[in-house]
């Protein structure tokens, strides 16, 4: 294919000399009849679905040709936006050191390096108990070919990824004494994992190798085995298994297998090490089973049956109630009776009642105003994950007097920024402080370790680790952050988070660019990006709408996005946009949508709803042939998705709503803006082949002039490519993708990297 430059950018104040337009490539037409409850659906590129067809890849390759021809003018932009975000981003740098057991934990960056290096330092105790759990000083600057005193390479990223097409580590693990450490790696982009388990007291790998596990591993607590789950054909994780070290993979044994397709499958160690905790459930109710590994034989329990639709997650641990003797008991984070989740604590013994008669008593209430999102133990210490006005928090109750009238209130660190994100980053059963994450739309990434609260400091005290270092002259002060609501037709109030430089003047003369979501109770919380920043340096004014169908506002903010309430979440979306339109910060012929996977699905919907109002559009791996993939439960989580979207296989109400939205089945007649589709060849979560068939149908009915492009990486997952500079890469192509259209591709006077 001749690849000739692409056609002016709208709204581009300069103009090349006119070109022959670039032809997209034409899928041939195969009709394949879809037919459910009375009603059928012919579709003319089906056929794309068969990965291995040497004719697909070559449609594939040949848009790949096509959109690199049609932004090819771009590729200036992309570089500068690059740049950009390669000198904001200090390229050597370490985490902070993370305390377990013995050892320290962290993790290098090299410049010039794409992947991390997993490292640790040994513990040093002097017997003061928050000194103990204060991070070492480490040489940031070091290269990792200088040995620093002490230090071990647990695992190199850089030497494990050369040679490979993609590198990706879905788990570590280590053995309490910490002499052997494990670690899941994808060389395909697929999220099915090789485990391979290393002694680290001689740096050799253990012959066991187990292929095709999933996300999550744990030793056992004396080390002799090591706990993976499994996924089926549908990508669904549905077993965990055991096994024991030095023994044939083939002997691995099932400790429980989930049979109920629209489940999925979890697990990880209680707090205290004393139980494997096995998650089973779906967006509606759930099942804990638990085995105790002091008497393994006695087999799975189970705290709730799945059957009382009770959507819960439970802790086992032991209470000591004053009486000197700890007792075991069961902390339950649940709905029961509860739309926003409370906390209680229920006697083990209590369980083998039925539920109607059991008693738990309350340690969290339900709050019409929080949402409860979790809660785990200390040795010492209740700590609760919450949601509020849509920031998520923290808050911190000593275990001493829990559930009784001596419970003691509730302590929470306070920050100073109305727009935020804190949560729990890691802790230690036995450890005096709790790691915790803290970040802003405009405030980088911080590190802190709260000490817990104690007789003698009842506020506790909040210790910051580290600020992660922004290059380039970056301020805060250059930026703005504000939070805003649109009106949604029915009267309903949708949270906007909007963000632009100072410098941006209010003259209805911007550019402007949506972002949103809005499903599976997934929150878009504020937290800083590198990447973003060189779109606000050029004016564009960046929307946040945290619409329905997501959790920012509690559990019926999502309940009244998802299935036959699902429109909701479209027409949030199109009210953000009418607020960004009337706000008179923009433009309104200079507006942008962006979101990705579920969030492509919402692009789809609101390029079919509301062509007029986008000048571009950029859908990442997008869901937008949604009910196909639903209809067929062998497809990559297709059951799963029933609890969030409905059954359109037995329910013909939810087969006629979804067909009434979904972007495939919906593109019409109508001039369509300009169009990326960015996906990926290996991703499990949603196929290549949806976008695949989503750019025929719209190039196919499109009667407007803008292009369609779908970028197809090869090689990559769910998340796109591996590694960080080719991450920053893709980055830097959708934003100039963004900026090119709207006609904002000149930085501000002042803005960007000094």
């Amino acid at each position: 294919m001749t690849q000739i430059p692409a056609q002016p950018s709208l709204h581009s104040s300069a103009q090349p000399p006119a070109q022959p337009p670039v032809q997209p490539p034409v899928a041939k037409k195969i009709p394949t009849i879809r037919a459910h409850h009375g009603d059928s659906f012919e579709d003319n590129y089906e056929w794309l679905r068969n990965k291995e067809s040497a004719e697909v890849v070559d449609l594939l390759t040949a848009e790949n040709a096509y959109q690199e021809a049609v932004t090819a003018h771009q590729e200036p932009l992309r570089e500068a936006i690059f740049q950009e975000i390669k000198g904001r981003t200090q390229e050597t740098d370490l985490s902070v050191p993370n305390r377990k057991d013995g050892w320290w934990y962290y993790t290098r960056s090299v410049e010039g390096q794409e992947y991390g290096i997993q490292c640790r330092l040994r513990a040093r105790d002097t017997g003061d108990r928050v000194a103990d759990w204060t991070p070492p000083a480490v040489d940031t600057g070091v290269d990792s070919g200088v040995a620093i005193p002490g230090e071990e390479i647990l695992l190199d990223g850089n030497v494990e990824a050369a040679g490979k097409p993609f590198f990706a580590i879905g788990g570590g693990a280590v053995t309490i004494d910490g002499t052997l450490y494990a670690y899941a790696v994808d060389n395909a982009g697929d999220e099915r994992f090789t485990l391979r388990i290393k002694d680290t007291r001689t740096g050799e790998l253990l012959p066991d190798v187990i292929e095709n596990v999933f996300y999550g591993i744990s030793f056992s607590p004396d080390g002799s085995r090591i706990f993976y789950t499994v996924v089926d054909d549908s990508w669904r994780p549905y077993q965990v298994k055991s096994h024991v070290l030095g023994t044939p993979v083939s002997a691995d044994e099932v400790i429980y297998q989930e049979d109920d397709v629209a489940m999925w499958l979890g697990f990880e160690l209680s707090a205290d090490r004393r139980h494997l905790v096995l998650g089973i459930g779906c967006s509606e109710f759930s099942e804990t089973r638990l085995l105790r590994f002091d008497a393994p034989d006695a087999g799975l329990s189970t705290v709730i049956s799945r059957a009382e639709r009770i959507l819960y997650e439970a802790e086992p641990f032991l209470l000591d109630d004053g009486s000197g003797t700890p007792k075991e008991r069961i902390l339950l984070s649940h709905n029961k009776d509860a739309i926003n989740s409370m906390v209680s604590l229920v006697d083990p013994a209590e369980l083998t009642r039925p539920l109607a008669e059991q008693h738990w008593t309350t340690v969290v209430e339900h709050s019409d105003e929080v949402r409860v999102n979790g809660a785990g133990v200390t040795s010492t210490h209740l700590v609760v994950s919450v949601r509020k006005d849509t920031i998520e928090r923290v808050q911190f109750l000593p275990l001493a007097g829990l559930g009784t009238s001596l419970q003691a209130a509730a302590v929470e660190p306070a920050f100073d920024e109305e727009l935020y994100t804190a949560g729990v980053a890691g802790s230690d059963y036995g450890a005096p402080v709790i790691r915790m994450g803290y970040t802003s739309y405009f405030t980088p990434s911080r590190v802190y370790d709260f000490v817990l609260p104690t007789a003698e400091q009842p506020a506790g005290e909040l210790l910051l680790r580290k600020e992660s270092p922004v290059l380039g002259g970056y301020s805060p002060s250059d930026y703005v952050a504000t939070r805003e609501w649109a009106v949604a037709a029915d009267g309903t109030r949708i949270p906007l988070s909007v963000l632009r430089h100072a410098s941006v003047v209010r003259d209805s003369a911007s550019a402007g660019l949506v972002y949103g979501y809005g499903s599976y109770e997934l929150s878009m919380d504020p937290g800083f990006g590198i990447p973003r920043l060189s779109l606000l340096d050029r004016g564009i004014v960046f929307v946040i709408a945290h619409i329905r169908g997501g959790g920012e506002l509690g559990r019926h903010w999502y309940d009244t996005g998802k299935k036959l309430h699902k429109k909701n979440t479209f027409t949030d979306f199109i009210a953000a946009t009418d607020w960004l339109a009337q706000s008179g910060w923009v433009d309104p012929a200079r507006i942008a949508a962006m979101g990705g996977s579920a969030g492509g699905l919402l692009m789809g919907v609101v390029a079919n709803l509301a062509p007029e109002k986008y000048a571009a559009i950029v859908a990442a791996v997008p869901f937008v042939d949604a009910l196909t993939t639903i209809l067929d439960p062998e497809l990559p989580l297709s059951a799963l998705e029933w609890e969030e979207w409905g059954n359109p296989i037995t329910d013909p109400e939810v087969y006629a709503y979804m067909k009434s939205y979904t972007p495939y089945e919906n593109v019409r007649e109508v001039a369509y803006p300009r169009i990326a589709a960015v996906t990926s060849l290996n991703d499990t979560r949603v196929l290549y082949v949806e976008p695949a068939k989503w750019v025929q149908q719209l190039r196919e009915l499109n009667t407007g002039s803008e292009p369609i492009v779908m970028k197809i990486e090869m090689e990559g997952g769910h998340g796109g490519a591996s590694g960080r500079y080719v991450q920053w890469k893709e980055r830097a192509w959708d934003y100039a993708f963004v900026a090119d259209s709207l006609g904002a591709t000149e930085l501000l006077p002042g803005a960007g990297v000094k």
